[in-house]
């Protein structure tokens, strides 16, 4: 499953983390960090919660970010439960602190996923919308979402596609997508997006998984279609972490290689805070840490 070299030089990396939620998770999240910055990612994103309520731990999580590491750093940021004012005040918090990009999210209801959403009085209306808000305040590097599965609230994928294009349009730079696992079907869904004349970077999102069982109740609820497969590659290790973080391992990889053949050059890893899975992948797929390369030069 590892790349030749020629297909590694071409492959661009970034990694997803989330704020910690008590002093037990900030150590674990910075020990990952710590251990995950040496794959050199050309960007790393930090999420915030629905209604933008860990505004606050996001906005601590990123700046020490940008004030401890290296790592180019995108904030996520929501519209939802705010009026543009409120919003406009976020950014410029966060810009204050050295944002220059942000990953714009309509966000989940406050009532959480499935919950139905309304628009907040004098707020912005939607994800494209806030791309709009943004792409007027500054020249801001804009990530957007996108879902090959099809968004949960779309009505159905032309008018998912229609959401992305807006976003595009509005000046999005690149989306980044919902997990998956079918490959074909992620294929023929960038064949849509690509007939639609959106022509942003639309970048696999990869989610190495931790644990199989919880990944489906997750799942289930972000419309993300589990395969069978998934289920006879991981039967029998239930009791045995060694092996089945083999696997799972073994499985994201395949998945990026296939991906890779297929032309794609940039995944988005989604790391759950653990440095383990995420770089066990890395290394089946033949990368070395930035430090080993270092060295391996100096020598």
């Amino acid at each position: 499953m590892a790349l030749n070299s020629d297909a590694r030089r071409k492959i661009g990396i970034s990694f997803e983390f989330f704020p910690p939620k008590s002093e037990e998770m900030e150590g674990q999240l910075w020990n990952t960090v710590s251990e995950l910055q040496d794959w050199d990612p050309d960007f790393v994103s930090v999420t915030y919660g629905a209604g933008g309520t860990t505004k606050a731990p996001t906005l601590a999580t990123v700046s020490r970010f940008l004030a401890e590491t290296p790592l180019a750093t995108a904030s996520h940021l929501t519209c939802v439960g705010a009026t543009k004012d409120e919003t406009h005040s976020v950014i410029e918090t966060f810009r204050k602190v050295g944002v220059k990009h942000f990953v714009a999210l309509r966000g989940d209801a406050p009532g959480g996923v499935g919950a139905p959403y309304q628009p907040h009085p004098g707020g912005y209306a939607n994800a494209a919308a806030l791309v709009a808000g943004l792409r007027e305040i500054g020249d801001f590097e804009i990530s957007v979402s996108a879902y090959p599965e099809k968004h949960p609230e779309s009505r159905d994928t032309a008018a998912d596609i229609d959401m992305l294009k807006q976003k595009a349009d509005n000046g999005a730079t690149r989306a980044l997508t919902q997990f998956f696992f079918d490959n074909d079907s992620f294929e023929r869904y960038l064949e849509k997006v690509r007939a639609a004349g959106i022509n942003i970077p639309v970048v696999p999102g990869i989610m190495p998984i931790q644990n199989l069982t919880q990944l489906k109740r997750f799942a289930g609820a972000c419309g993300t279609i589990i395969p069978a497969f998934l289920d006879e590659r991981f039967a029998g290790f239930d009791d045995k972490p060694d092996e089945r973080a083999k696997v799972a391992a073994e499985v994201a990889a395949e998945q990026i290689e296939d991906l890779a053949r297929r032309g794609l050059t940039d995944f988005h890893l989604y790391t759950m805070n653990r440095a383990p899975l995420v770089s066990a992948v890395l290394t089946n797929l033949g990368f070395t840490r930035e430090g080993a390369k270092k060295a391996g030069a100096a020598a």
